[in-house]
């Protein structure tokens, strides 16, 4: 397992995370097995906005002897006050469903606490009117819940509580299909979408990905908007080299299928590469660096996809990103204008003119 460090927590969190909709439908024995596996595999980030109320005493269960190694997601609004998953944003309902998940899951604490599922601005407009935000930052200040989150599937809402609040994690659908504008959570344009991950990545908010796979979607070629199938690991692989993020938050209901996703490490470059999709990218995507590191290996030793993120990062006013594209072994300016990333680039990204463009930037930045 692979780890990284919240810019603004210092918590060290792993790059493949468990999402919890359908855990409960492995069964009780089962489940607890599989979630005990994925610690063991270094998974130390869970989701908890389940698709029934029965997943909070397996993870109970399965964690009692290891809450002090695991973060949690829990949501407020996910209210499973009747059982299954229901979404609210009356307060009272919200303070009785997020006692009842705590008591369940043996712990007095939240890692991350969650603005849940904020799609639009009457949404959020009712969630502070109604005093549920006030709850969350109450219990935030009596340290029942160490740090502030948002899910969201929506760019423009997303911006909005950013700008009203201090968020330190950001719950977002990521994949290829919603980012070009694929799929039923594909909101916002390319640019739009884009622009949350370099926002979240400058301000040191960490991305959760949820639907890394389009609900299993992309995984289907008679499912996927594409009419081809991408991997776990394509998708994967796609989600943590976009700015930000700093966990994927796939679905698992057996040991096999944690397993699965921990394999993830073991695969060869090839299985992981996710370029084919500028196959089916829309025009507007054409001509735009998406890292995917397709136009490797650059005969002058440049690592063109990390030089082209710490560009766009900069230029949207990220300084740490400058200073890590200052600290590169080989950087634009080692650009000797082969053409070879031109050829090999399936976006059409003229990189070798784009290296010059990057050149002066940080030269003058």
């Amino acid at each position: 397992m692979k780890y990284r460090i919240h810019q603004k927590t210092g918590d060290r969190i792993s790059e493949i995370g468990i999402g919890s909709s359908y855990m409960f439908q492995a069964g009780k024995e089962e489940a607890v097995k599989a979630l005990r596996r994925a610690v063991r595999g270094g998974i130390n980030y869970f989701d908890l906005a389940a698709g029934d109320g029965s997943t909070f005493p397996i993870y109970g269960e399965a964690f009692r002897d290891l809450r002090k190694d695991i973060f949690f997601q829990i949501h407020f609004g996910a209210d499973y006050t009747r059982g299954t998953y229901g979404w609210t944003l009356d307060l009272e309902t919200i303070k009785r469903s997020v006692d009842s998940q705590l008591r369940a899951l043996h712990t007095d604490y939240i890692d991350y606490g969650f603005i849940h599922c904020q799609d639009e601005v009457s949404d959020w407009e009712t969630y502070r009117e109604n005093g549920v935000y006030d709850y969350i930052l109450q219990l935030k200040k009596e340290g029942v819940v160490r740090r502030l989150g948002l899910s969201s599937h929506t760019p423009s809402l997303i911006r909005r509580v950013m700008d009203d609040t201090g968020i330190d994690m950001l719950m977002f659908s990521v994949n290829p299909a919603y980012d070009y504008g694929q799929g039923e959570y594909a909101n916002g344009s390319v640019d739009e979408r884009a622009a949350v991950y370099r926002r979240c990545q400058k301000e040191g908010v960490g991305i959760s990905v949820m639907k890394p796979f389009s609900g299993g979607q992309l995984l289907s070629a008679d499912l996927s908007p594409f009419g081809k199938a991408l991997t776990p690991y394509q998708c994967i692989r796609y989600c943590l080299e976009r700015p930000g993020v700093l966990t994927v938050l796939a679905g698992a209901q057996s040991v096999r299928e944690v397993e699965t996703l921990l394999a993830y490490y073991d695969q060869a470059e090839e299985e992981t590469d996710y370029s084919m999709i500028a196959s089916f990218a829309p025009p507007q995507a054409g001509g735009k660096c998406v890292y995917c590191n397709h136009c490797r290996p650059c005969p002058a030793g440049i690592d063109i996809g990390l030089v082209n993120k710490y560009y766009d990062l900069a230029a949207a006013g990220d300084g740490m990103a400058l200073q890590h594209y200052r600290a590169l072994s080989k950087n634009a300016s080692h650009c000797v204008t082969c053409g070879h990333c031109d050829r090999r680039c399936p976006f059409h990204v003229r990189q070798s003119e784009r290296m010059q463009e990057i050149r002066a930037f940080m030269e003058k930045a």
